[in-house]
Formats: C-alpha cells, sequence, structure tokens
C-alpha cells in the first residue's frame, strides 16, 4: 500500500545537529509532496516556534504541536486542539514547588503571553538561547498560578536531565496523574530535558491517528520518522515507523526499521527508500 502521509518530529530529525534543515531533507520533502503525500510536522515545539522550520519547506504541511495538544496548517488556520484544564494545570503547579523554575504555562494566544514564566534567568546557560528566539512570546508572572485565567495548551517545565526525569516520576505518582498526559524529551548530549503536562490520553501518536482518521485513512497509510521519547506513540501507531540512527537507546531497542543520523540526511534516505 503506498504511502499517504509523511509524520517528521524536528529537533534531531528533520535537522541536523546544529539545529539546521539539511537540503537534502527538505528536496526528499517535497518530492514527495509532489508526488500527493501530505506531510505533517509533528512536533513538541510551540507553532510559532516550529514555523521557521515549515518556512523553508515550500509546500503545504500539516502542523502537529505541542506533543499533539494542537494541530494547525502552516497558513496558520488551527484544525484541532486538546487544552489543559485549568483546575489541572493549577494543582500540577501547586504539587511540584522543588520544580517551579523549571516551570512554564503555555497558551493558545496569538503572539504576546503565549508562554509564562514565574521568573525569567536571561543568561540561564540551558535556556537563554530559547529565551531570547521567543522573546516576543513569552512573559513573566509572579505567582505563575496568577495567569491561570483561562484552560492552558500544556505545562511545560525545561531543565537539565536529572530533574527532568525526577519531576516525571513525581509527576506519575501524584493522586490525580489519570487528569493528564505526560511527553518526555530528553538530550542526554546536551543535558536538556522537558516535561510537557498536556490533556489526558493526548500524545504525537494519538492525535496523528485522530487526524488520520479524519482524513479517512488508516495506519497502514503512514510512515513515521523521530529519534526521542515523545516519538513513541507515534511510532507506535504508523504502519511504517523510522527511528533515526542517532535515536535514545529507548527507541533503538524496539527494532523498527533504523535510517541515517540527523547530519546523514536520515530524512531523505527514509523517504527515498520506503515513501515511494
Amino acid at each position: 500500500m503506498p504511502i499517504r502521509l509523511i509524520a517528521l518530529d524536528i529537533d534531531g530529525t528533520l535537522l541536523d545537529g546544529q539545529s539546521q534543515l539539511p537540503d537534502i531533507n527538505r528536496r526528499a520533502i517535497l518530492d514527495a509532496a509532489a508526488r500527493g503525500i501530505e506531510i505533517a510536522l509533528v512536533t513538541g515545539r510551540r507553532y510559532d516556534f516550529a514555523m521557521p522550520i515549515a518556512r523553508q519547506i515550500p509546500c503545504p504541511l500539516t502542523m502537529i504541536v505541542n506533543n499533539g495538544a494542537m494541530v494547525k496548517s502552516s497558513d496558520g488556520t488551527t484544525r484541532l486542539v486538546h487544552r489543559l484544564p485549568l483546575d489541572v494545570a493549577r494543582r500540577v503547579i501547586e504539587a511540584t514547588p522543588q520544580f517551579r523554575e523549571m516551570a512554564s504555562i503555555c497558551f493558545d494566544r496569538p503572539r504576546e503571553n503565549q508562554l509564562i514564566f514565574e521568573r525569567i534567568d536571561w543568561d540561564d546557560p540551558l535556556r537563554s538561547g530559547y529565551f531570547k528566539r521567543n522573546r516576543e512570546f513569552i512573559a513573566e508572572v509572579s505567582p505563575i498560578l496568577d495567569c491561570l485565567t483561562e484552560d492552558p495548551i500544556q505545562v511545560m517545565f525545561t531543565g537539565a536531565v536529572s530533574p527532568a526525569r525526577e519531576l516525571e516520576a513525581t509527576l506519575i505518582r501524584l493522586p490525580f496523574a489519570q487528569e493528564y498526559s505526560l511527553a518526555l524529551t530528553l538530550y542526554e548530549d546536551r543535558d536538556f530535558g522537558l516535561v510537557d503536562v498536556i490533556s489526558p490520553g493526548c500524545s504525537k501518536g494519538a492525535t496523528l491517528a485522530e487526524w488520520v482518521r479524519r482524513r479517512g485513512w488508516s495506519r497502514e497509510d503512514v510512515m513515521a520518522i523521530g529519534d526521542n521519547l515523545n516519538d513513541r506513540e507515534m511510532l507506535e501507531y504508523a504502519g511504517v515507523p523510522i527511528v533515526m540512527a542517532n535515536s535514545v537507546p529507548e527507541l533503538k531497542a524496539l527494532g523498527w526499521r533504523e535510517t541515517l543520523t540527523n547530519d546523514e540526511g536520515g530524512v531523505a534516505a527514509a523517504i527515498e527508500a520506503y515513501a515511494r
């Protein structure tokens, strides 16, 4: 059965080790789109943080962002939203005071005040680059709970790998853990981790499945490529799951097809091999 949709993670997959889009990947995507294959960028990034990458690919794109909490087209049209209930977001923040410096709350807003932190350290060695690239979208509110005036898209924690793992374990054990889902992303080489708290049942894979059903297709029509822990559900859903050679060991151990690294044009190689 021919592939109808290619689902691509961005960081560590589509982009190389310098966070650049290789020309070989761009050309392969454009060729696939010209053959009628839908291209979906499926990422933990917010829409506005993913769009600088999408704009480098001059074809229609489906944007599954915030680890599945939102689906937009690359022209900005919202197709699907799964918000986190305000009360759940509040209880998550209240239950994790030791991780408050890592916490932020993301809202579905046109531009300003999309991402709220209690305090922004513009010189933070791990996050200063992210803060500066997203300056127009972020703001400080202290205490952070005061910003919860509407249902957010997610609660996001960012920081070093060790506290990110500790936080995930803490969130799994909370008595109301069934009221939200977690997405963990780790970059061991940079000692950077993200823990996203999103709507219950939400994930890259669940939203991809929902989108594919809306298109009238099945999982056998889908090829997915990823490299990190938050890609697992997406890869489990896809009829053709492919992991990058630079993937985390937990994904490699599952025995799926493996392509080249992100510095070797692994996305292009996978499209050439499996989406013809």
